[in-house]
């Protein structure tokens, strides 16, 4: 694997599995050996951790405000104390690691907390093979730069009208923040055969999830999604991704761009 990590980020509008999408991405590729992997949950109604059956104690959105609203710890600059809580919210597991993004509990400008977090986020990255960003239809994140450019740009949509219009804003969105088209590439999820007579290109999905019922019945279980049977329709399907993914990582490699 390069030394800069592949980071995949996904986007889609509530209620199409993208957060459940995010959280197989993950799993498979600790099955694939694949690891460590960063989990970046960056949005804002965070729940990437209860799919992947940890806990966050605090955001980085919240971290922010601390850092402008407390007395920094004498003999430590802001700068410093920053960089130290934000290693102090990872939430560390076996394969992976994650960091819930949050939002900012207060008013006032943070551009120079967003910058902080862009670094820190940077320094961060080199420790990973792959980091796995579930971001919100806006791609806030992605707009201000805190989490970087993103390798792929993964549109988790469901086959309805409502989704298939949604990828059409999120391409759009992408390529004004300067994302090149070929790296833009749709997933259906929960799939059952068919979709809505609504234009969304003529590219051919990247992955098809099937509509799985263990993934239904993790949830109506409270219990992890990712933790899902390895034979399910849903985590099957997820594994082809990552595979196809991890060929486009080293791809990169082999171009020299890393």
């Amino acid at each position: 694997m390069p030394k800069r990590p592949f980071t995949i980020a996904l986007s889609g509008k509530g209620g199409t599995g993208k957060t459940t999408t995010s959280s197989l991405l993950v799993r498979a590729f600790i099955d694939l050996n694949e690891k460590p992997v960063l989990a970046v949950d960056a949005d804002p109604n965070a729940n990437l951790h209860e799919a992947l059956g940890v806990s966050v104690q605090e955001t980085l959105g919240s971290m922010r405000e601390e850092a402008f609203g407390r007395t920094i710890p004498p003999g430590m600059s802001r700068h410093d104390y920053v960089r130290l809580r934000f290693r102090q919210s990872l939430v560390e597991s076996e394969g992976f690691d994650l960091v819930a993004m949050g939002r900012p509990e207060g008013r006032g400008c943070y551009c120079f907390a967003n910058d902080l977090l862009s670094e820190c986020m940077k320094d961060l990255e080199r420790d990973y093979h792959f980091i796995v960003i579930d971001t919100e239809a806006g791609m806030e994140h992605i707009a201000r730069g805190t989490i970087g450019t993103p390798d792929l740009l993964l549109v988790v949509s469901d086959p309805g009208a409502r989704g298939l219009r949604t990828i059409a804003r999120i391409r759009e969105i992408a390529t004004q923040l300067g994302l090149p088209n070929e790296k833009i590439r749709v997933v259906f999820n929960q799939y059952k055969g068919g979709t809505a007579p609504i234009d969304f290109g003529n590219e051919e999905p990247i992955a098809i999830i099937p509509d799985d019922p263990a993934v239904e019945e993790a949830d109506l279980n409270a219990l992890p999604v990712s933790r899902i049977q390895k034979e399910s329709p849903a985590r099957v399907a997820v594994r082809a991704l990552a595979e196809k993914i991890v060929a486009l990582a080293l791809e990169r490699k082999q171009r020299g761009s890393e």
